[in-house]
């Protein structure tokens, strides 16, 4: 797919993996042109069936979004009003990037706040930089209360009462404490970031593709009951089980060493030499 057209973000593909550069000076504030780029981004993503990984960035070390457009919301209030009860615009591009078979990963390397934080909480993963990456829930001190998926994933990212201190007290959260309590994967320093993400996306694009976007579906199914899952786990689990992909490659594991005591020691260098074989 040519990802064309894009005026605030840069969009370069290389394979299965998709990185995008979001520059929209001087802060990154979402407004409804960027907000119109991420939505239709997200929906060719969605729609690319080469895609397997996909990796949002920023151009500004110090901003990596930094919330929705306040002008364009006090616009929207002086608007009549719709009928209350839908999914808006908003959460529909959310959840789009949230439920794609792609593994989608935000690297957060500057502040993030209101609709930015709320887009990268429907991420698969978060990484961001100790000393730089400041996250801050700033809709509540202004009136109004994170309306882009926020009150509903970031409880089940941090727990309820953490998930109240962040969005009642539009708090400013470090890096080092936003991992301590699941909001990033990993905080890291500033010089080892890009090659972190870059490792693990490329690592993750390597594998086949069916296998990532079935346990990605099985990890989500997490969200279920337990009984309901794991039945949802033992028929994805089967349907990878008996295809080519997966006997050709845990042969290629056995070859390569698997299952001895030298190979076991190794064995996550050994599974990216399976799925380079």
């Amino acid at each position: 797919m040519a990802y064309e057209g894009y005026r605030l973000i840069d969009v370069q593909q290389d394979g299965p993996l998709v990185t995008a550069m979001i520059n929209n000076p001087p802060i990154n504030l979402i407004t409804m042109a960027l907000f119109g780029e991420l939505a239709r981004l997200a929906a060719e993503l969605e729609a690319d069936p080469d895609a397997l990984v996909f990796v949002l960035k920023s151009a500004d070390p110090d901003f990596f979004l930094a919330h929705f457009d306040v002008e364009a919301l006090i616009a929207i209030a002086d608007a009549p009003q719709p009928p209350q009860g839908e999914p808006n615009t908003y959460h529909q591009m959310c959840h789009r990037f949230r439920t794609m078979d792609k593994v989608t990963i935000a690297q957060i390397e500057g502040r993030v706040g209101g609709g930015g934080a709320e887009l990268a909480m429907n991420f698969d993963m978060r990484f961001g930089v100790i000393g730089k990456t400041v996250i801050n829930q700033m809709e509540v001190p202004i009136g109004i209360l994170p309306g882009g998926t926020g009150t509903q994933n970031l409880p089940r990212l941090v727990g309820r009462a953490r998930a109240m201190e962040i969005i009642l007290g539009g708090i400013d959260v470090d890096a080092e404490t936003a991992e301590h309590w699941g909001w990033l994967n990993r905080a890291l320093p500033a010089d080892a970031i890009d090659a972190h993400v870059d490792a693990l996306a490329r690592r993750v694009a390597s594998f086949p593709a069916e296998a990532v976007r079935l346990a990605k579906q099985a990890v989500d199914n997490a969200r279920l009951p337990i009984a309901e899952g794991c039945a949802q786990e033992a028929g994805l689990f089967q349907t990878l089980l008996y295809s080519d992909t997966a006997r050709e490659k845990m042969r290629r594991f056995l070859v390569l060493g698997g299952q001895t005591r030298e190979g076991e020691l190794q064995v996550a260098q050994i599974s990216a030499a399976v799925a380079t074989a």
